[in-house]
């Protein structure tokens, strides 16, 4: 690669995204997680991947009665503190 080409090349890579370049991206990655989940071939990374995108962007859900959160949120174990604390370390003492 010769110096002029070079020199174009770290020129262009040092500009800023335009906005309309990031909401382009933006739009390319969602519509790809979206095909993804759709298919229903996408891969625990995939999801782990999706999550995490709708995480960084500030996205969130609310579960109310029969909508999908609502179900996963049933399907997860309940967690009781102390019960974990007595297993982890032995019965307190009082």
């Amino acid at each position: 690669m010769d110096y002029s080409i070079r020199r174009r090349t770290i020129n262009n890579m040092t500009k800023k995204a335009t906005e309309d370049q990031f909401n382009e991206l933006h739009n390319l990655v969602t519509s790809e997680f979206l095909a993804r989940v759709k298919s229903g071939e996408c891969s625990t990374q995939d999801l782990k991947a999706a999550c995490d995108w709708l995480s960084k962007n500030d996205i969130s859900g609310v579960a109310y009665d029969g909508n999908p959160l609502d179900k996963l949120a049933t399907l997860i174990p309940k967690v009781d503190p102390e019960l974990v604390q007595t297993r982890l370390y032995g019965r307190k003492d009082f």
